[in-house]
């Protein structure tokens, strides 16, 4: 019998049984508690949350029905209570033994979820982070007569359901208790429940109270009436103070309507990194999402932290964090768009907050500058740069230097900038964070102004010529000091410049300094990779010892007669212009002043010792 018969002969088998998943409700808790939620602190906000939609699924059909949530932390447990919308037994059945289903699916609910806080269905789950048993007495106010229904649940996964008698709860809504789990007693104790629910409900539609105390503070305080501007100023600021720990040079109100956005933005006092990720306060509904939102501004917007109200940006799973799609995008530069306007609304009308808020936040400033013409114009004659002729802004320096000279490092502005404005060039330090983008941007909002970045060979042309004669002279003495630099790639020439203090100016740029650190690396490779750097060798200038003929030091070492003296006072000239410029110092450099210094202490003390 072949095979095709035995299969035809065997009888036809029965359909796979269907089978339902087992859910380890402890490993689940487990998950919640170090993965999905941030703190077991959580569990209130859960807690809140249920009440105030069930609160809200009531209201739908009876605009007129009680609002309140009641807190009670007695005995090592917890009990919140609601007037609420309830539920019926077979919902408990159907929502409360079911993770992951919400009510808020039930009964065509669905159309109103944008009234609603949860949007997950995890629900009373997360309760279980802190409790041990969670038991709801429940009753519907939508089925006129229904029976109050008690659920209890345990964390290993077990349930009961049963009636009540009416007297168990006369009035519809939900009442939950907690029994706190071993070690989680902290959780559920009289002190925390209070700070947990002012933290999470201030803001909350309905009127919550822990015990007596109320919780909610509506409106919220920026959009309170006040008498006047002042006594809204000083509230704003007592709010930021009791919230963020600090007191703000100003407040920023942040209206959105088309997104549903209220909220303030509180500037910070004392400057920070642009590096340093802000942290800004968030509430959806009333409920407090995060207290972390990062991406909530413009990265520029670094100096203020915010604290708002939304109902229509999107939450996270674990409702902890807001989720980055279009409408967060949208957000975040309508909410940049206000910070804009306040600056430029103080530009207008109120310099002297201006200019003590860019004396704290002018790093800020130039970030959101330097990519919008329309700040930088609004700001050019307010934005500090330290230059040549002191702390100005671009607009003022511009007016009274033709070229605005500019460097790009910090260094480079030190070499030159004490040189540079005795001899009447201005030099803007561009080596500061945005600064050189920003000069270089100055033509574009400032037509006609011309901007060029300051090298050595534009120093060197300003600084006076020495007279052929007198150079001849010393004719001598610039062919020992130029052998003695040669091997460090740095050529001699006399000027005359003031201050006639300074006895030497080293002048180099960033294709020299390329081109020295091309030339090191390849005197250390080997035979292939010197071959690769040697065919990278570059025509850059090399790096300039500016000797001050007008320096009396100058004069005298100029007028030696000993060679080898005079290569050791070249290479102390050296060395000091190098510490003068604050440049760092390569091994090859560090061995000069080393040698040139034990070379004059030599010469000092020659014939001293003998006749002791």
């Amino acid at each position: 019998m072949d095979s095709q018969t035995s299969q035809a002969s065997q009888p036809p088998q029965p359909p796979h049984q269907p089978h339902t998943f087992q859910v380890d409700l402890r490993g689940l808790v487990d998950l919640l508690s170090h993965h999905l939620y941030s703190s077991p602190r959580v569990y209130l906000r859960e807690l809140l949350q249920n009440a105030v939609d069930a609160i809200t699924a009531r209201r739908a059909g009876e605009p007129d029905a009680p609002a309140r949530v009641r807190l009670h932390a007695v005995d090592g447990g917890l009990r919140v209570e609601d007037t609420g919308v309830g539920l019926t037994e077979p919902e408990v059945h159907g929502l409360l033994a079911t993770i992951g289903r919400s009510s808020k699916r039930a009964d065509g609910l669905h159309e109103a979820r944008s009234d609603f806080l949860g949007q997950f269905g995890i629900g009373l789950l997360a309760c279980f982070v802190v409790a041990e048993r969670i038991r709801v007495v429940s009753r519907s106010a939508r089925t006129p007569g229904a029976p109050p229904v008690e659920w209890t649940a345990r964390d290993d996964g077990s349930y009961t359901v049963r009636t009540l008698p009416a007297s168990a709860r006369p009035e519809p809504g939900t009442t939950v208790y907690l029994t706190a789990r071993a070690g989680a007693a902290e959780w559920l104790a009289p002190a925390r429940v209070r700070a947990l629910a002012r933290d999470f409900g201030s803001l909350l539609p309905y009127d919550v109270r822990v015990g007596d105390e109320p919780v909610t503070e509506r409106p919220a305080p920026w959009d309170r009436a006040y008498p006047s501007p002042g006594a809204r100023r000083a509230a704003l600021a007592r709010h930021c103070q009791e919230l963020f720990g600090f007191a703000p040079l100003d407040a920023i109100d942040l209206d959105v309507p088309l997104a549903g956005i209220r909220g303030v933005a509180y500037v910070l006092p004392s400057a920070v990194s642009p590096a340093q990720r802000a942290t800004h306060r968030v509430h959806l509904k009333g409920m407090l999402l995060t207290e972390r939102a990062e991406q909530l501004l413009p990265d520029w917007a670094f100096f203020v932290r915010c604290v708002l109200d939304t109902d229509s940006l999107r939450p996270t799973a674990s409702r902890e964090a807001l989720y980055e799609d279009e409408t967060l995008a949208a957000v975040r530069e309508a909410l940049g768009g206000r910070i804009r306007s306040w600056l430029s609304g103080l530009a207008a009308g109120d310099p002297e907050r201006l200019s003590a808020f860019l004396a704290v936040h002018h790093l800020g400033v130039k970030s959101l500058a330097r990519h919008d013409a329309e700040m930088l114009r609004t700001m050019l004659p307010w934005l500090p740069f330290e230059t040549t002729d002191g702390q100005l802004s671009l607009e003022e320096f511009a007016r009274r230097h033709p070229v605005v000279h500019f460097t790009r490092t910090v260094e480079e502005y030190r070499q030159v900038a004490p040189i540079a404005s005795a001899q009447g060039v201005g030099v803007v330090n561009g080596g500061y964070t945005y600064d050189s983008e920003l000069v270089e941007a100055l033509p574009r909002v400032r037509p006609g102004t011309v901007v060029a970045e300051l090298d050595a060979d534009t120093v060197t042309a300003h600084l006076d010529t020495v007279d052929p004669a007198e150079e001849l002279a010393l004719a001598g003495f610039l062919t020992v000091a130029r052998d003695r630099l040669e091997p460090l790639g740095c050529d001699v020439v006399l000027r005359a410049f003031h201050p006639p203090a300074v006895p030497a100016l080293h002048l180099d740029d960033r294709g020299t300094r390329h081109e020295q650190a091309r030339a090191a690396a390849e005197e250390r490779a080997d035979d292939l990779w010197a071959g690769i750097l040697g065919s990278l060798r570059g025509s850059a200038p090399r790096a300039r010892l500016v000797l001050n003929q007008l320096n009396p030091l100058v004069r005298r070492i100029g007028s030696l007669g000993d060679p080898e003296l005079i290569g050791t006072a070249t290479e102390s000239l050296y060395g000091q212009a190098l510490l003068r410029a604050q440049r760092p110092l390569r091994p090859a450099d560090s061995a000069l002043l080393n040698r040139a210094f034990m070379g004059l202490l030599a010469w000092a003390t020659h014939g001293e010792g003998d006749g002791r």
